[in-house]
């Protein structure tokens, strides 16, 4: 089936013929890229937009990969945290970082002669909670992958096959996403966050989140490495040293990692109306 997929999804690329890629380093803007560099060459172009929601660790990661595709990258600044909407953190906060982030492809895009700007929304992110999907294609945005219907799975499945290394890379949204709907966030609350989970990465550990809810950090790790985590893990020093990356206290949920875990006051509060 994938590779079905994968011819559509190549013929896609020939028919746009110069494609801008809204690459964020992820592996499903990395697998757009390299399926875009494959078609096109130097007719595609992936930008990375920069901003203090992401890690500095991840843009580092998204440069080598871009080198090791061997597609032009090139880098943005978006300054999505100057909007008040956006810093207020509400439920369809996404929605104004992907307005900042296409006001400033798009232009661009023109400027340069790509007739189309792409991103890496793939068929399983149409089935969940994602306003800013309607911003990117408010702004003639093309999501590939979603077009073909090639799902996460098959993603990393393409991934591996095309020699991807980071075809089994956790996802890694952006750093606003660790805090709850409604909490202002700013940027030292997101280099916190940052250090937090750079302080986890260092650790070893590949799949966390490090939820920020006002002075606490809420620790999130996969439910069948909770218990090893705590046995070995020297858990004082961590403590202190989340404590000096700003955090007054820090706990670890018990229920284990979950993706879109802080969207579930939205289905709260849609049982609570409907109720």
């Amino acid at each position: 089936m994938w590779q079905e997929k994968l011819k559509r999804l190549k013929a896609l690329f020939i028919e746009m013929e110069r494609a801008l890629i809204a690459y964020s380093g992820g592996i499903d803007s990395t697998l757009v890229a390299k399926v875009a560099f494959d078609v096109l060459g130097d007719r595609a172009l992936a930008i990375t937009a920069v901003s203090p929601s992401l890690l500095p660790e991840d843009l580092e990661e998204a440069c080598i990969q871009a080198a090791e595709m061997g597609i032009a990258h090139e880098l943005v600044e978006t300054h999505e945290l100057e909007n008040p909407n956006y810093a207020a953190n509400p439920v369809n906060r996404c929605y104004f970082c992907k307005s900042e982030l296409h006001d400033r492809l798009r232009p661009l895009a023109l400027e340069r002669g790509y007739p189309y700007v792409v991103d890496g929304i793939n068929a399983d992110d149409l089935k969940d909670y994602r306003p800013g999907i309607q911003a990117a294609k408010e702004r003639g945005a093309r999501s590939p992958l979603a077009e073909v219907g090639i799902s996460k799975a098959e993603v990393r499945e393409i991934a591996r096959h095309l020699g991807l290394s980071c075809w089994d890379k956790p996802a890694q949204p952006c750093l606003s996403s660790r805090f709850p709907y409604g909490e202002e966030i700013t940027v030292a609350k997101l280099q916190r966050v940052g250090r937090a989970e750079a302080y986890l990465r260092r650790m070893g550990l590949r799949t966390y989140r490090v939820r920020s809810e006002g002075d606490t950090a809420r620790i999130e790790l996969p439910p069948e490495q909770i218990k090893e985590f705590v046995l070995t893990t020297d858990l004082p020093t961590l403590v202190s040293a989340f404590q000096s990356f700003g955090f007054l206290y820090v706990t670890l949920d018990l229920e284990g990692f979950s993706s879109g875990k802080l969207n579930r006051v939205l289905q709260f509060a849609s049982v609570n109306q409907t109720g």
